[in-house]
């Protein structure tokens, strides 16, 4: 009896990264949409500033940027500094989401708001930490 040798397809790493990108946007709109199904008020109030309803088109827009962002440091760290790219970005990438919370936490709103807001940070992070760097050999 010989033994058969079973490789699973790997996916490009465009591909991959692509699939970063849009769970990036999927994971946080879908928190954002269970915090309004739950009747969370998204308005929020910054010193000085008009109130602003954050909906969902605004959620979509920041994650994308968040992930196109992520995207291009990273390819940039791999680039110029392939053998500590990963380890790099993954720490820049958690500098940049603890730093995040920072406007969430400096804002006036409820509660829920904040709570939901925040976790649609975490999704981005998560999606992208996950998808976006080769991974381990």
């Amino acid at each position: 009896m010989s033994a058969a040798t079973v490789t699973t397809p790997t996916p490009s790493p465009l591909r991959r990264r692509a699939l970063g990108v849009a769970a990036a946007v999927v994971a946080p709109l879908a928190v954002w949409t269970i915090g309004a199904l739950a009747g969370v008020d998204y308005t929020v109030e910054s010193p000085g500033q008009p109130a602003t309803v954050i909906g969902a088109g605004a959620i979509v827009m920041i994650a994308l940027g968040a992930a196109l962002l992520g995207w291009a440091a990273l390819a940039l760290l791999e680039r110029f500094a392939s053998r500590v790219a990963r380890p790099v970005w993954i720490s820049l990438a958690i500098v940049v989401t603890v730093l995040s919370f920072v406007p969430v936490l400096s804002v006036e709103a409820t509660g829920g708001a904040k709570l939901a807001l925040g976790a649609t940070h975490v999704a981005v992070a998560v999606a992208l930490i996950a998808l976006l760097p080769r991974p381990r050999r």
